[in-house]
């Protein structure tokens, strides 16, 4: 199945068995002074196991002076060995391993103490100023470009590539909107591409001559006045060519602007968004060529290859979320696959921090041997998980694996909960089908499901179980004010779901990213929508994965927002609010709470299994109203431990 995707490409030397790419991306599994983990190693080695073509490190420092904490690194001598055990575990998994050159220029700026390598003098304000890197810097990291390729051959990886993309160096030279230099780094296009030519080369005369390089470029300079046109990147391209470069790795975005949401981009940006500037740029330059940007399920995949569109894909957060997409994509076993949904809470965010990335999909990154390990019980427990949200769904799959004999108490007619519901949001279809998806995988593996059962304390007496998931989850809270139990007042839960039904100038109390999200969901329907939010702005609880394009959605849809404004009172034609002390009416015809959710009770529960020796758990948001992610780890953990 697939067979366009799942077909084999030479380039020079080596030979790769499909055409999928796991991309460079951070997840922070080294040390603070960039040696790769076990942990590190078992994460990459996972994604070889599951069938990918090529995989390509996260960027790796060739120079340390202008490296970050907690990268990886391969600036001396002393990386190789941990990087040579990473390569022979790849191989030994059937894989082939990419190392990728970084140099990180601006990037360098998280770090206190590193280099910033920038080309021109930047002005940071208050008469500071970042100075341009001397030729003697420059043709310092030309060299250790070259180094870092010779190591990595030792390391024992199967091609290189050089990262000119993102703003890094490389990417910061080229591009006009930084270059300002009137050397022979600066000036044409040419000169400009000098730096990046000089470092291709010098890495070509350290690998083997069968030994490709891939190099990362930017389709374009995304909001950067005076930047780089697609016809620049092409020219530049050319240049590479004929110094040494095999393939191309046409990405999007830098970290200058919000066009920093294309590098990682969140479910708000279409699937494939860039595919097409990769197959204008293949064409024009006449290389091989790998398509970039949300690419995350098999039949896009396919598509784009067998539409002779580029050469290879990148699908990286689609094997992070699920190590074996490639071998159930083969055997056709795609309603098996766990889906990356675009969420980036575990990966992106993490990352942005400086932890270890995980996934939401998929609670064993980074934890891959561990739960390699797990193995059948062989003292099966009667488990009973109380609630059909994520996170009681994963803890009753997670139960059924391991052997116990689990029942799964829902009551309502279907599974997924406010995940579910939070897939009724514009742009988050793939929600809503990856959780319609798993409640169709937890019924095929034979998952015992009781829909429309509300459990109580006579149900778990006849029922007597021996272990409690309890995941109850939240419920909408209602504010406390004058007015909220009037006819003209609903919460988003109803909205959502299209239990009620809201129209004429709405508003929306509540700017976090449920009230957002409903305020976009009326909007679509041709309302007039105001939020009204007690802090100083809105968004501030939705994570820096999608908050740029959430407010840039919400902006350019025409949703007013009302800040610093307190909801005393609601009539029945309007809501009143504290606006810094002073008292405002805002008209309307209805009123959609969305300030928050509260628990649901679990004392009853905890009373029952306490009286009764029954070990229990309480998970998710019957803990704490969170985010998804924490109640699918906690459920998975939660039954580990049983």
């Amino acid at each position: 199945m697939y067979d366009h995707l799942f077909s084999e490409i030479q380039i020079r030397g080596l030979n790769l068995k499909n055409r999928v790419v796991f991309p460079a991306m951070g997840s922070r599994f080294c040390s603070d002074d960039g040696y790769l983990s076990d942990q590190g190693i078992d994460y990459y080695t996972a994604r070889a196991k599951g069938g990918c073509g090529l995989i390509v490190t996260e960027a790796v420092a060739v120079w340390k002076p202008g490296s970050v904490f907690r990268m990886l690194q391969i600036s001396d001598d002393s990386y190789i060995a941990q990087l040579k055990k990473l390569t022979e575990s790849i191989h030994a998994a059937g894989g082939k391993a990419c190392i990728q050159l970084w140099q990180g220029g601006l990037a360098a700026s998280q770090t206190p103490g590193s280099v910033i390598v920038m080309p021109s003098d930047l002005p940071l304000g208050e008469g500071k100023v970042l100075p341009g890197a001397s030729k003697e810097t420059i043709h310092e990291i030309v060299k250790a470009f070259g180094e870092a390729a010779k190591r990595a051959v030792e390391a024992g990886f199967d091609c290189v590539e050089f990262h000119a993309a993102h703003n890094y160096s490389p990417h910061s030279f080229l591009s006009p909107a930084f270059n300002r230099r009137d050397d022979e780094y600066g000036g044409s296009l040419e000169n400009r591409a000098r730096y990046s030519i000089e470092s291709i080369r010098e890495i070509r005369k350290n690998i083997p001559k069968d030994m490709p390089i891939f190099m990362r470029v930017p389709a374009k300079d995304d909001e950067l006045p005076g930047g780089l046109s697609i016809e620049d990147v092409i020219e530049f391209c050319k240049m590479a060519k004929e110094a040494g470069v095999d393939v191309l790795d046409v990405s999007r975005g830098n970290i200058v602007t919000s066009a920093m949401r294309y590098e990682v981009p969140p479910l708000d940006i279409p699937r494939g968004f860039n595919v097409d500037n990769a197959a204008t740029i293949r064409k024009a330059a006449k290389m091989p060529t790998i398509a970039v940007g949300r690419i995350n399920n098999a039949d896009l995949a396919e598509s784009i290859i067998a539409e002779d569109k580029v050469d290879m894909v990148v699908m990286g957060r689609a094997q992070i979320a699920d190590p074996n997409f490639c071998n159930k994509a083969k055997a056709g076993n795609v309603e098996d696959i766990l889906n990356c949904i675009g969420c980036n809470q575990g990966c992106y965010e993490n990352c942005l921090i400086g932890a270890p990335i995980t996934c939401l999909r998929n609670p064993s990154v980074g934890k891959e041997a561990e739960f390699a390990a797990l193995k059948k019980v062989s003292d099966p427990k009667k488990v009973l998980v109380i609630g059909g949200g994520v996170g009681g769904m994963e803890a009753a799959m997670m139960a059924h694996t391991l052997g116990h004999d689990v029942t799964l108490a829902e009551a309502s007619d279907k599974l997924g909960g406010q995940f579910l519901l939070a897939g009724k949001a514009p742009r988050k279809q793939e929600i809503e089908a990856a959780t319609i998806k798993r409640e169709k995988q937890l019924q095929r593996a034979g998952v015992k499901i009781e829909y429309n059962t509300v459990v109580d304390k006579a149900y778990l007496e006849s029922f007597a179980p021996e272990v409690v998931i309890a995941a109850v989850g939240a419920s909408p809270l209602i504010p406390d004010i004058e007015g909220v139990k009037g006819n003209n007042v609903y919460n988003f839960v109803d909205v959502l779901n299209g239990t009620k039904t809201v129209e004429g100038h709405v508003v929306v109390a509540g700017g976090g990213l449920v009230g957002l999200e409903v305020a976009e969901y009326i909007r679509e329907k041709g309302n007039e929508v105001t939020v009204i939010e007690m802090q100083d702005s809105v968004a501030k609880d939705v994570g820096a994965g999608r908050k740029t394009d959430i407010l840039i959605h919400v902006a350019t849809s025409g949703i007013k927002t009302v800040t610093d404004s307190k909801c005393v009172k609601i009539t029945s034609n309007s809501v009143v609010v504290d606006q810094k002390g002073e008292i405002k009416e805002i008209p309307c015809d209805s009123v959609v709470l969305a300030v928050g959710s509260k628990s649901n009770p679990t004392s009853w529960i905890e009373e029952y299994c306490q009286k009764h020796a029954v070990e229990y758990k309480v998970v998710g948001d019957a803990v704490n109203p969170r985010r998804a992610i924490q109640a699918i780890h906690e459920g998975v953990e939660a039954v580990i431990n049983i």
